[in-house]
């Protein structure tokens, strides 16, 4: 049934940017018309609007592939699931996750002029392959969080994000609530650069991958039209997890649209 699933999911991330309502820009750029609603492993308070859909692929070390669509049920709730497995690239075995992730997330409160936006989700899926000895993620998901973004003028866009998180795996025995930040800033009117700092609290005790040294994670985001947003993340540059020579390097690919 799960796999099942996942091939649903694949099949409508190729079908649907063949239907109509595309954007002409993505979020990505001084002409974004949609909003960042992920740094790049954590959730901002950005919104997609009603009727908009986001279609997202993440390729990740292992020959992973992540399938991920969220979709604006009402202008300030969206509702999204995910599906993937490692080995789906190369000759590895393939490995489908148990189970896909579901999201969910409400604004609370609307971005003002000096007040930034608020909003409350859930979201089960964590990033990279799964990690069978401790039953988790390579990255945990966020699970239970509260985020803040607020947008600022500054020779383009320029954003500020955070948020804390409660995340659901906690079979490594660390249970800890933890905290993260982070920035886009816009270069020119189709690229952006991300910077996020997940500080793992909840990922430094010794059963845990962590070292205590937290998670700096770099991004880059085009914009390529008709509502197409290419990324390239480097991940875990301060090699923070066990056994880490140098940073995870991953491929995401987003389409936007309407319904």
């Amino acid at each position: 049934m799960v796999n099942r699933l996942g091939w649903i999911l694949v099949s409508f991330a190729l079908l649907a940017p063949l239907g109509r309502g595309a954007f002409a820009q993505g979020y990505a750029g001084d002409r974004a018309t949609s909003e960042l609603t992920t740094l790049i492993d954590k959730p901002t308070a950005g919104m997609l609007k009603r009727s908009q859909y986001r279609i997202g692929t993440n390729f990740y070390e292992n020959g992973g592939v992540l399938v991920d669509i969220e979709v604006g049920l009402l202008q300030r709730f969206s509702f999204g699931i995910s599906y993937g497995g490692s080995g789906i690239i190369g000759s590895d075995k393939v490995t489908m996750n148990d189970w896909p992730g579901v999201k969910a997330k409400i604004r609370l409160v609307e971005e003002g002029t000096m007040a930034p936006a608020i909003a409350l989700g859930f979201d089960s899926q964590g990033k990279g392959p799964w990690v069978d000895s401790t039953s988790r993620f390579a990255f945990k998901s966020p699970g239970f969080y509260a985020a803040a973004s607020k947008n600022y003028q500054l020779m383009g866009n320029f954003s500020i994000h955070g948020g804390i998180n409660y995340s659901l795996e906690r079979e490594d025995g660390d249970k800890d609530i933890n905290f993260y930040i982070g920035f886009e800033k816009s270069v020119g009117e189709m690229v952006s650069f991300l910077f996020e700092y997940d500080f793992a609290i909840n990922d430094s005790d010794s059963r845990a991958l962590g070292q205590g040294r937290g998670y700096m994670n770099l991004g880059l985001r085009l914009s390529a039209g008709e509502g197409f947003v290419l990324g390239f993340d480097y991940k875990d540059v301060l090699s923070n997890q066990k056994g880490a020579t140098s940073g995870v390097r991953t491929l995401q690919i987003d389409f936007i649209g309407a319904l």
